[in-house]
C-alpha cells in the first residue's frame, strides 16, 4: 500500500460570506421560470447561460437539464460536418430526426427528416437530471456523460442548500464495449458542519478526530481513499492536510509493490505538486472574489449565469432541434 500525504497553508473562507452567496444562488434559481423553449430565465428575465429544460417540469423532479444547442453551420457542400450533434443521447433523450438519434453511428450529414446527426465517436453528450429541489431540505442532481465510448454517472446531493452543512456524491463509470476492467466507482463526503467547527479551534488545539472530506474510490485492480483535514493557523490561515491511500488488488498488488519502490519519489513530487497547485488556485479564487453583501452579491451572482461567451448564441434561437420542452407557459415551474 502507498501513503502519500502533504500539508499546505490556504487563506481561510469566511463563513457568512459563503453561505450568504449559496443562499443567494439557490434563491435566484428558485425564483426562475421557462420559456416554451426550454430557456431557463432569472427572475430579471435574463436567460441562464447554456442552460436549456429537454424534459420534464422545471425545478420538479425527474426533470433533465442539458446545453443550449448551437447553430450547426453546413460545409461548403451543403452537408453538415459529422460529430455536430448536440446533448442528449447519453441519456435516451433522442427524438426522431434530431441529434440524439443514431449516436452510435455519427453519420457525416443530415437524416432524412434534415435533423442534425449524432456526435461522432469522441463527442461528448450528457444531460443533468434533477432528483430533488427542495431548498430548505435538500438539492439533489444526477449528471449523465458518455464521452469517447465511456459512460459516467455522478449524483450530487447538497443538504440545506441555502446554509450547507453536507455535500455527498457517488461517481460510476464504464465502457459498453468493454469487461470489468472498464467499470470503477467512488463515492465522496464532505462534511461542512464539521469543517467549520475544524477551522473554529484554536491553533493550540489537536486537529479533527475525523476528516471533514473523504472519497474512496475502487477499480478492479486498485482501491484508493483521499482524506482532507483543516487546521487553523496561528495568523488566521488555514493549514490543509490532504492523505492519499493506495492499495494495488488481486494480481496487481505484488507488482504495484516493485513499481512504487522504483518510482516512490517521481510519484511523491507529484502527489505534492498536485495538492500545492490546487492551494495556488484556491488562493487565487478568493483573492479575486469581492466581499460583496446582499443587492451586490445577488448582482454578481446573477451576471455570473447569464454571461455568455463570445460567439455563443444564447438558449431560444429558431435554431433549437429540441422543440419545446415545457409547455407550462412563460410562468411554468
Amino acid at each position: 500500500m502507498a501513503r502519500l500525504t502533504h500539508t499546505v497553508t490556504v487563506a481561510p473562507l469566511d463563513r457568512g460570506w459563503f453561505e450568504e452567496a449559496a443562499g443567494t444562488l439557490v434563491d435566484l434559481l428558485d425564483g426562475s421560470r421557462t420559456r416554451a423553449d426550454g430557456s431557463v430565465l432569472l427572475a430579471d428575465g435574463r436567460a441562464v447561460a447554456g442552460l436549456r429544460l429537454l424534459k420534464g417540469r422545471h425545478l420538479r423532479s425527474g426533470a433533465r437539464y442539458g446545453e443550449a444547442p448551437e447553430p450547426v453551420k453546413p460545409g461548403a457542400d451543403g452537408r453538415v460536418p459529422a460529430g455536430s450533434g448536440t446533448v442528449g443521447a447519453a441519456d435516451g433523450l433522442a427524438r426522431p430526426g434530431t441529434a440524439g438519434a443514431g449516436a452510435a453511428g455519427g453519420s457525416s450529414g443530415p437524416g432524412a427528416s434534415g435533423g442534425v446527426p449524432a456526435p461522432g465517436p469522441s463527442a461528448t453528450v450528457g444531460a443533468v437530471v434533477l432528483r430533488a429541489w427542495r431548498p430548505a431540505h435538500s438539492v439533489e442532481v444526477e449528471s449523465r456523460v458518455a464521452e469517447d465510448g465511456l459512460a459516467l454517472r455522478l449524483k450530487v446531493r447538497l443538504s440545506e442548500p441555502r446554509r450547507p452543512r453536507a455535500l455527498d456524491l457517488s461517481l460510476s463509470g464504464h465502457r459498453p464495449a468493454g469487461g470489468s476492467l472498464y467499470r470503477f466507482s467512488g463515492r465522496g463526503a464532505a462534511d461542512l458542519a464539521a469543517w467549520w467547527a475544524a477551522v473554529d479551534r484554536l491553533p493550540s488545539a489537536l486537529p479533527a478526530a475525523r476528516p471533514p472530506v473523504t472519497a474512496r474510490a475502487a477499480h478492479r485492480l486498485a482501491k484508493a481513499r483521499l482524506t482532507v483535514t483543516p487546521h487553523p493557523a496561528d495568523d488566521g490561515s488555514w493549514r490543509i492536510s490532504v492523505v492519499l491511500s493506495v492499495r494495488g488488488r488481486w494480481l496487481l498488488r505484488p507488482v504495484g509493490a516493485v513499481a512504487l519502490f522504483f518510482a516512490r519519489r517521481p510519484v511523491e513530487r507529484g502527489f505534492r505538486e498536485a495538492v500545492e497547485k490546487t492551494a495556488a488556485q484556491w488562493n487565487t479564487a478568493l483573492a479575486e472574489l469581492t466581499p460583496r453583501h446582499g443587492e451586490a452579491l445577488r448582482a454578481e451572482i446573477a451576471d455570473a449565469l447569464t454571461e455568455t461567451e463570445p460567439d455563443k448564441t444564447v438558449p431560444g434561437g429558431p435554431t433549437d432541434p429540441w422543440g419545446p420542452a415545457d409547455t407550462g407557459g412563460p410562468e411554468a415551474r
